[in-house]
């Protein structure tokens, strides 16, 4: 999976970055509903997914109504 087609395959925003976009993918999170399964303290332990990425998927989530799951 190249960088571009990453992108493309996500709902996720281009600002949190490359790296976290396929950290996020490789464990087959690709939606925001997605997201809500797993905690941002969980997130932050894959390599590439770091505060700022968290900081705008949870901004992203709270637009929606939906948040992570608790710690």
């Amino acid at each position: 999976m190249t960088e571009q087609n990453t992108a493309s395959e996500t709902e996720f925003p281009r600002s949190i970055g490359q790296t976290a976009m396929r950290a996020l993918a490789n464990q087959g999170i690709t939606t925001f509903v997605q997201l809500t399964t797993r905690s941002s303290k969980s997130l932050l332990a894959l390599h590439g997914v770091g505060p700022k990425s968290i900081r705008i998927l949870g901004e992203e989530l709270a637009t929606r109504g939906l948040t992570f799951a608790s710690d």
